[in-house]
C-alpha cells in the first residue's frame, strides 16, 4: 500500500435517520473534503451509481422479500443476489480495507466479499443487538412471572451477545464507541477494539435555532419510538411529574416506531412532531428546555449530543453508553433507577438557573467534539493495524497541519 488505504465502506443504513446512517455520512464527508479515496455500499430505493470526487457511491435495492427489523430498518433474504456484480465493482475499486457498521444484510454481504477478495475487515460495533432481542422478547413473555420472565430474558440476552460476538470474530479490527463495550468485545472475540467516539456539528445544531420565549417548560425525546428505546418510561416521567405538582409542561416527542399509538394512548401532556429533519430538526432541539434518553440499549446516543450543541442539558438512565457522554452534575444527569431520573427532571424543571448553567456547559462539551479527529483516529488504526510497515513511511496525516 502507497498513500492513504483504500476504503470500501459498508454501512448498515444510509437513508435511514439515526446515528448510524449520521455517522456514515460523516465519513464520506470527511473522505471527500481529504480526498480519500471511499468506496460506499448501501441500501436504497433502487440500483444505482455515482462519483463525486474521491468517493464513489454503489446503492443496492432490497428485495420484496425484505422484512422490517423497525418501521424504519430492514433485512432483506434476498440481499445476496447482488453479490457477483457488486465483487466486480469492489474488486475495479482496489480496496485497501473494507468497513461494516454491523450484521445486518448489507454488512454480510461486505463481510464475504473481503472475505472473497482477501482485503482485511474492519467492524464497528454500533448496535446493541443482544439487549435489542432481550427488549422485543420482553413483550412475548409477560405472561410469566416475574421471575421466569426475568430469567428467561437474561438467557435471551446472554444467547444473542454470544451470537453477535461470534461474527464480531471474523474482522481483524473492532471499534466501538464506548470504553464498557471495547471491553466486552475484547473479551468476546479476543481481537483488539478500539474506541471511535461521535461528534456534532455545532452549526447544525445550536441555540440561535430557538424561536420560542417563555411558555410550558418543554422535555424531549428524539429518537425511534421502539420497544428497545424504552420509550414508555416516557409515560411514567408524565405521571411522576404530576404527582410531583407539575402541570406547566410538555413533552415533546420526535420520530415514530411501533410503541407511537401506546404512546399516544397514555400520554396526556405529549406532542408528536413525526420525524423532523434539516432546520426542522434543529429548531425543534433549541426549543426545547430538557432532553430526557431513557434507552438503556443505545451504544453512545447521538442526540444527546445534538442537544448539548443546542444548548439542552440531558437527563439519561446509567444503562448504555449516553452515561459516558453526560458529565454527571455539570451538563446533564446520568440516573440509576426511575426515581432518580423523576427527580433530577423535577430539578431542572423547577431551578432555571441550574438548566441555564447546564446548557451552557453542554453547549461547549459539545463544541469540544471533533468528526475530523475521530476519522483521523480510525485512519491511523487501519494503518497500524493493517499496514504497520507504511506507518513510518506514509503517515495518512501530518500532525503538524491538521
Amino acid at each position: 500500500m502507497s498513500g492513504s488505504p483504500r476504503v470500501a465502506l459498508f454501512p448498515c443504513v444510509y437513508h435511514e435517520v439515526d446515528g448510524v446512517a449520521s455517522t456514515s455520512k460523516q465519513f464520506e464527508s470527511f473522505a471527500g473534503r481529504r480526498g480519500l479515496p471511499l468506496l460506499m455500499v448501501h441500501a436504497g430505493p433502487r440500483d444505482a451509481m455515482s462519483s463525486a470526487g474521491s468517493v464513489t457511491h454503489i446503492e443496492l435495492r432490497r428485495s420484496r422479500l425484505k422484512f422490517p427489523i423497525d418501521r424504519a430498518h430492514y433485512y432483506d433474504l434476498l440481499f445476496w443476489r447482488h453479490y457477483r456484480k457488486l465483487e466486480a465493482q469492489v474488486r475495479d475499486f482496489r480496496p485497501d480495507l473494507v468497513q461494516i457498521t454491523g450484521p445486518s444484510d448489507v454488512g454480510m454481504l461486505g463481510t464475504l466479499i473481503a472475505h472473497r477478495l482477501k482485503v482485511p475487515l474492519a467492524a464497528t460495533w454500533q448496535t446493541n443487538v443482544h439487549q435489542y432481542a432481550r427488549s422485543r422478547a420482553a413483550a412475548l413473555v409477560r405472561f410469566l412471572s416475574a421471575d421466569a420472565a426475568g430469567k428467561l430474558l437474561d438467557a435471551v440476552q446472554r444467547s444473542s451477545f454470544r451470537a453477535t460476538a461470534r461474527f464480531y470474530r471474523i474482522p481483524r479490527l473492532l471499534f466501538a464507541p464506548n470504553q464498557e463495550m471495547i471491553q466486552a468485545l475484547e473479551a468476546a472475540t479476543g481481537k483488539p477494539c478500539y474506541m471511535m467516539s461521535h461528534a456534532v456539528d455545532t452549526e447544525k445544531f445550536s441555540p440561535e435555532f430557538r424561536t420560542r420565549q417563555g411558555g410550558p417548560f418543554r422535555i424531549g425525546y428524539v429518537g425511534r419510538l421502539t420497544a428497545e428505546k424504552n420509550v414508555r418510561m416516557l409515560a411514567r416521567l408524565e405521571q411522576a411529574l404530576l404527582a410531583m405538582g407539575h402541570r406547566d409542561f410538555q413533552i415533546v416527542i420526535v420520530g415514530q416506531g411501533a410503541e407511537e399509538k401506546w404512546l399516544r394512548e397514555n400520554m396526556r401532556h405529549a406532542e408528536f412532531t413525526g420525524v423532523l429533519t434539516g432546520r426542522e430538526l434543529s429548531e425543534a432541539f433549541a426549543n426545547l428546555d430538557l432532553l430526557a434518553f431513557p434507552s438503556e440499549t443505545d451504544t453512545f446516543g447521538l442526540v444527546v449530543l445534538e442537544a448539548f450543541a443546542s444548548g439542552v442539558p440531558a437527563v439519561v438512565t446509567s444503562g448504555g453508553g449516553p452515561k459516558f457522554t453526560v458529565r454527571h452534575g455539570k451538563t446533564g444527569f446520568a440516573a440509576g433507577t426511575f426515581a432518580d431520573f423523576a427527580s433530577c427532571t423535577s430539578q431542572l424543571m423547577s431551578r432555571p438557573e441550574l438548566r441555564s448553567a447546564m446548557g451552557a456547559a453542554a453547549r461547549e462539551q459539545a463544541r469540544g467534539t471533533s468528526w475530523d479527529r475521530i476519522f483521523e483516529g480510525m485512519y491511523e488504526t487501519y494503518e497500524r493495524g493493517f499496514f504497520p510497515a507504511a506507518v513510518a513511511e506514509h503517515p495518512v496525516f501530518d500532525t503538524a497541519t491538521t
